[in-house]
């Protein structure tokens, strides 16, 4: 998917966008998962980071250079600004034909200027939270990312979850709903992309509907997965139901008709906040061939 945005000086130019809700994770020094990967989600996220131990980096990276796969469905995340892997992967990259990247533990506007590639921050830092609407406004970013563990392991934290024993266990804490809510707010200022974090209990199906389900209803255009068993239970959260679509399908038909002003549908009235609501459920809906 491709959304058109406008340079400084009217220069059209394509950003890059999620195909769809399920974005698989697969370490980079894992190449004979890439493809794979790119057949069960509907985008690849090529790991040269978190899931790469340091001593396997240099091997990661002649593995993404020597084993490519579809740039259009595919980003790379690559090490901190600052770091001497981030240069690294940065050469790499220039010998790929990728060209959308996922800059880890971003913490300014600055730090993704010179990557001079579409970029989309993940914000998992205290610091990162905080320049969150900054961030979003980078020329170059077109989307944002978050990551609870990082963040609350930087903050001296245990847990970003209530555990076992407490109430809500399994829900986030306030403070990870809190940077949860801000970075899809920056996205929403700046007319970025938003993805919700990755639910690392892959053994709790139940949670991470749960939250696919929120994530769609709060905007979020997609949600990382660690593992292939979450994108089908993502995907499906992200697709309306066919009460949803046909409930969005009347009130566009009657905007139609009635252009400008409240109108009602089914004894509903319906304003420009539903209308809206209509048209992000028709985005999602399928379409037909």
């Amino acid at each position: 998917m491709t959304i058109e945005v406008e340079r400084t000086g009217g220069e059209s130019v394509t950003n890059w966008s999620p195909p769809g809700p399920a974005i698989l994770f697969v370490p980079a020094d894992r190449p004979e998962r890439y493809a794979k990967a790119a057949e069960r989600a509907d985008a690849v996220i090529i790991d040269l980071e978190d899931a790469v131990r340091p001593e396997n980096r240099d091997a990661a990276r002649e593995a993404l250079i020597n084993n490519p796969i579809d740039p259009n469905i595919t980003m790379v995340r690559i090490n901190p600004a600052g770091t001497g892997d981030h240069l690294k992967d940065l050469k790499a990259l220039a010998q790929t034909d990728y060209r959308v990247v996922m800059l880890a533990k971003a913490e300014s506007a600055e730090q993704l200027l010179p990557v001079g590639y579409q970029v989309v921050a993940l914000v998992e830092t205290p610091l990162g939270a905080t320049k969150a609407d900054q961030i979003a406004a980078a020329p170059n970013c077109i989307g944002l990312m978050w990551g609870a563990e990082d963040l609350i392991a930087a903050m001296g934290g245990r847990s970003s979850r209530f555990t076992a024993g407490e109430e809500n266990t399994g829900r986030y804490r306030d403070v990870a709903l809190q940077v949860r809510g801000m970075v899809r707010l920056a996205c929403a200022g700046h007319g970025r992309f938003a993805v919700d974090s990755v639910h690392i209990d892959i053994a709790d199906t139940e949670g991470l509907r749960l939250e696919a389900l929120d994530a769609v209803n709060l905007g979020y255009e997609a949600t990382a997965c660690i593992h292939p068993s979450q994108v089908d239970i993502v995907r499906a959260a992200y697709s309306p139901t066919d009460d949803e679509i046909s409930w969005a399908r009347e009130v566009l038909d009657a905007a139609a008709a009635n252009v400008g002003g409240v109108f009602r549908v089914k004894g509903q009235m319906i304003d420009s906040p539903l209308l809206g609501q209509a048209e992000a459920i028709m985005r999602r809906a399928p379409q037909a061939d």
